[in-house]
Formats: structure tokens, sequence, C-alpha cells
């Protein structure tokens, strides 16, 4: 009896319960992946959903997972009317969960390997034109002609983001010593804790020194007080109270500067990134160095800034060429 109760213990029911196992999966993509809080937090709620699903359906090890349990796991998802591009997103979570759990010896074959889901929407990211970013800029050096600190950091701010392309988080990121104003570089932690280095213009050195040289220093004192307030003092954009600048105070600075301006697409700080990169495409800058300047992984990733100067083109010549 007891040889046949050993013969009935499954290997999936000796791996655990499949919370914990995904709280693993979540730990090493965190930890020995280097993924951002950002991606471990979407992995987190994809794979409570899938968690979820799997207990429904009498499923509560890892490796029990199947092909079909997955399969019905989206078909549930867009029968919910989740949108394509999440439905895209957990597919892609469970792909990479099966993957670990194949190469960590809790499943014998990954079952995700052949899961497909609908491909995302592909939109075209909001540009702004040069000639719109440069009255955008105007406004902001006006705005900051009396020396107030927080508009003297807010045109800083600003000209970095599209001077580098910078994403939000990279930019927030910042420390004073990332910042080489002799050689006009910035030193860049993107995603996967990747390090690039970035060159930028005249015009970001000169609001960058200007903002160094005084905004800061007013900032990091603190509303009428005399004593740092920052903890994080080594920061390069400070917010009000002295403390590192937050992501959020960035989205709102550019969503109220993009607010009057024609275009479809979010109007939020990626916005100056995907100008940037389609600026230096449609001034003949080679396709692998935006790449580099971006600090995507993959070149098709950059690749969608070609549809974006290819539909300029395409406009352009619906309106000028007599046989359009």
């Amino acid at each position: 009896m007891a040889e046949a109760a050993a013969a009935d213990t499954s290997p999936a029911d000796r791996r655990g319960d499949l919370d914990e196992v995904v709280d693993g999966y979540l730990a090493h993509v965190r930890h020995e992946r280097g993924y951002s809080e950002h991606t471990v937090a979407a992995y987190a709620s994809d794979l409570a959903e899938l968690t979820r699903f799997a207990g429904g359906r009498g499923v509560g090890a890892a490796g029990e997972l199947d092909l079909d349990l997955l399969r019905d796991w989206l078909w549930e998802s867009t029968e919910r009317g989740l949108a394509r591009a999440t439905v895209a997103r957990r597919a892609a979570s469970a792909r990479g969960f099966c993957a670990w759990l194949e190469r960590t010896g809790r499943l014998e074959a990954d079952p995700a390997a052949r899961l497909r889901a609908p491909r995302a929407k592909r939109t075209l990211p909001r540009v702004v034109t040069a000639p719109a970013v440069g009255e955008l800029l105007e406004r902001l050096a006006t705005r900051a002609a009396d020396g107030d600190p927080v508009a003297v950091r807010d045109v800083a701010v600003v000209e970095l983001l599209y001077a580098c392309g910078l994403r939000v988080s990279e930019l927030v990121g910042l420390d004073v010593d990332d910042i080489d104003r002799g050689n006009r570089t910035v030193r860049v932690t993107g995603k996967g804790a990747k390090e690039r280095v970035v060159p930028y213009g005249a015009p970001a050195a000169t609001a960058l020194d200007r903002y160094l040289a005084g905004a800061r220093p007013a900032l990091l004192a603190g509303a009428g007080g005399t004593e740092p307030r920052a903890t994080a003092t080594h920061a390069a954009f400070l917010g009000v109270r002295g403390g590192r600048l937050g992501v959020r105070s960035v989205h709102r600075l550019v969503a109220a500067l993009l607010a009057d301006l024609p275009g479809s697409g979010p109007a939020g700080p990626h916005a100056f990134r995907h100008s940037a990169a389609t600026h230096l495409l449609d001034g003949g800058a080679d396709l692998r160095a935006v790449q580099e300047f971006l600090g995507h992984a993959s070149l098709g990733t950059t690749q969608i800034y070609t549809h974006v100067t290819a539909e300029r083109l395409k406009q352009s010549y619906r309106t000028a060429h007599p046989r359009a």
C-alpha cells in the first residue's frame, strides 16, 4: 500500500505550491535578471491571474501546467474584453515563467513554447516636430528668466529629455556624478541595469550649467531654509522639498507642455524620446547608432521610428507632389 501511495505521487505534487514557485520566479527576474520594478510588477500581476485561473481548474502545482490550460487562460482573458496588448503581455509572462520552470527542472518540457496570443496593435509613437520643441523650450526659458529654481530646473529637465532621448526613469535616476559637463555626456542606467553614455548638445549644456550652479543648491537647501533637507543629496534633479525629483512630477510638467499641441499618442516624457529618435533619423543618423543612443536591446524596437519617418514622408508627398 505504501509503495502504491508513493507511486501515485507525481513529480508535480512533490514540487510544491504554484504560488511559492511564482515567488521564486519573481525573485529571479528581480535579482538575477535585473528587471525593473515596473516589469516585475507586471509579471506578478499576470502570474497571479494565471495562478487564480489554474486554481479554478484544480491545478495547484507548477508541474501540472500544460498548453491547453494556458490557451484557455488567454481565451478567458480575451472573452473578458481585455485589450490585445494585455493578452499579448500575459502570453509573454507565461512563456518566460514556463521557460524558467523547465530550466530549473520543475517542468520536463516547456508547455508555453507553442503558446500564441493576438499580436498587440502597434501604434506609432507621438512625435513633436522640431519647431514645436523649440517653441516649448523658449516658453520654458521665458518662465525661468527671473531665476525661479523650479522653472530653471524644468528647462534643464526638458532639454535633457530631448537632447539625450532619455526614459523618464533614467532622467530622475541621474546623480550629479553621472553628468560629465566637460565632455557633454551623461552616464545612464537603463533597463536591465545596463549603462550607456549619451552625448548632449550646447543648449542642454547651457540649461544644465545654469541649473547646477544656482537652482539645484537653492532646491537642496529647501524653501526658506539654509540646511539641506534632501536625503538623496547626490541626485541631479531635485523636487521642491530638496529630495530626488519624482517620475510623476516630470509627467505633470510634460503633459502640461504638450496639452495644446496637436497629435495622437500619450502626452508624456516619452514623447521627447520618440521625437529625438525620429529627428535623428530624419537628419540621416544610422539606425544602429540610434539604437545605441536609446539603449534598445533589439534593433527591431528602434525600427518603429523608421515607420514614423516613412509616414512623415508620405504626408509630405501627398501635400506637395503634383501627382500625389
